[in-house]
Order: structure tokens, then sequence, then C-alpha cells
């Protein structure tokens, strides 16, 4: 098969079906930029659990060097010695303390940079605001206050949060949003499939004379077949980098700039930035391949019956 014949195929079906080519330029880029920002949500949940979350439910604070306005804190930064009277209070709470997790100030650092990469606030941290902390997973979560009433104005101890309490109700929001936005992504994949096949249907019926000629002159299945996937292909892989696209702009001026932004809201802080979007654009782009190949493979035996 020629090229050139087979570019000016490609080329003339663009032109005279211009408008259902278009349509699904549209619901592709709808469905996939839908299917990509449920991915993200699902990522900003991930990285929002922390290091810690699926572990922990209770976290002991102590004292940094900055620590004011709290009386367990007058003394300062929390020496070596409380914070191995807090560990020996807890190894004799077993079992309902189930693990112990140390985090230095370092490793804290650490995980703020990992967590937080995208935060305009990065470079007003140092390791020594962050406070060293005892992490503990309990047998039964419920029986917190336990845990609270022990640690609560201890000296060296700043402060007892408990993150699973304080961070559910948020996750299962997220959680909803994702798969929300990923159950919409897949009615939009449908809708694209079927909108894809009667398209195909369309272009096929107008060609049917043509369709019949090259029969006649003996052209192969593949002669016949190739420029109608290549033009749904065309478009589909369009719709994909339009999707991205969007996606980009999202995260970049939406996402980035509302949470990441100094000044009123600042201190809200998205978890995700655009370099999650490039993590995820080949999968949205292999997406959009095997969607038109499949669907003009198969619509084309079935209504073309070469």
């Amino acid at each position: 098969m020629r090229v050139t014949f087979l570019l000016g195929e490609v080329a003339n079906g663009i032109r005279r079906n211009a408008s259902m080519i278009i349509s699904v330029v549209l619901v592709s880029m709808v469905s996939l930029f839908f299917l990509g920002a449920g991915l993200l949500a699902q990522r900003e949940v991930s990285v929002a659990k922390g290091f810690w979350y699926d572990k922990i439910q209770v976290s002991i604070y102590f004292c940094t060097s900055q620590s004011t306005g709290t009386p367990s804190c007058t003394g300062g930064e929390a020496t070596k010695a409380q914070q191995d009277q807090v560990k020996s209070q807890l190894e004799g709470m077993k079992p309902l303390v189930e693990r112990i997790y140390f985090e230095s100030s370092g490793q804290a650092y650490d995980r703020f940079k990992q967590q937080f990469r995208n935060s305009p606030y990065l470079s007003d941290v140092s390791a020594d605001s962050l406070p060293a902390s005892y992490r503990v997973k309990l047998s039964d979560p419920d029986k917190y206050s336990d845990v609270v009433d022990a640690f609560r104005g201890q000296p060296g101890v700043e402060a007892v949060s408990d993150q699973s309490r304080v961070l559910g109700t948020f996750f299962k929001l997220l959680n909803v949003v994702s798969v929300g936005a990923v159950g919409l992504a897949v009615v939009m994949v449908i809708c694209a499939i079927l909108l894809i096949t009667t398209t195909i249907r369309q272009v096929a019926f107008s060609r049917r004379r043509q369709v019949s000629i090259m029969r006649l002159v003996g052209a192969s299945s593949t002669v016949i077949y190739l420029p109608f996937v290549i033009e749904i292909l065309i478009a589909t892989l369009l719709g994909a980098v339009l999707a991205i696209a969007l996606l980009w702009a999202l995260v970049h001026y939406g996402v980035e700039g509302l949470f990441n932004t100094r000044g009123a809201g600042g201190d809200l802080v998205s978890m995700i930035g655009t370099q999650d979007v490039w993590d995820f654009a080949p999968w949205l782009v292999v997406g959009a391949v095997l969607i038109a190949l499949v669907t003009a493979w198969f619509t084309l035996r079935r209504f073309l019956r070469v």
C-alpha cells in the first residue's frame, strides 16, 4: 500500500466528516479528562494520608525550641529524658498500645518536604520547627481518651492528637469525590465508544460505493480498514491531548493557584502538582489508543463485512 494514497484517503475522510470527527474529539476529551481527574483525586487521597496514616491512631508531639504558650513547654525543647519517660509510659500501657513509632524532627521534616513539595511555604520551614513525636497504634482506637489523659499537659509534651478522627471524615469525602469522578469517567468512556461506533457506521455508509469499488478491484481488508481506523485514532488521540492540557491547566491554575498561594487561603496546600499530570499522561494516551483501535476494528468488521 502506498503511503501517499493512505494519507490522502485519511485527509479526505477527515475533511468529508469533519463534524463527526469533532464529536469524537470532544467526547474523548471529556471522558479522558474525568478519568484523569479521578486518578489525580486518588493520588491526592493516597499522599494526603501521609507516611503514617494507615498505621497510626494517636500522635504525641514534643515541645520544640519554638513552642510558646503551652504550660508544659515552659522548659523549652523536650529533653531526651522526657522523651524516654513518655516511651516508658507507652510501653507500660500495653496491650492497649499495640505499636510505637518514633519520628525525629529531621524525619518529620523529610516527610514534610515529600508531602508538600509544591508548597511555597517549604522554604520557610526548618527541621527545628517541626516537633519530634511518638506515633502510637492502638489495639482499640475507641480508648483514645486513655492516652490523652495520660500524656496531656505532661512536661515536654506539647500536644496529643487523634489523627484518625481528625482526618477520617476528610479522607472519606475525598474518596467519594475520586470514586465519583472515576465512575463518571467510565460513563463518558462508554459514551465515547458508542459515539465512535456510530461515527464509523455513518462514515462506512457514506463510503459504501467506494468500498464496493475497492472490493471489485481486489483491495485487501487492510487497505479498506486502515483509513477508517487512522481517522478515528487521530481524533481520539487529539481528544487525549486536549484532556491532558485541561488537566494541566486545572492543576496549575486551579489547584496550585488556589491552595498554594500566599495570602488569603494560603494556609491550604495541595499535595499534587503538574508533575502528577505528566505521570498519568501516558496512561491516558494508551487508553485513547485502545478505545480507538478496539472500537474501530470490531465495528468495521461488523458493518463493512469485508
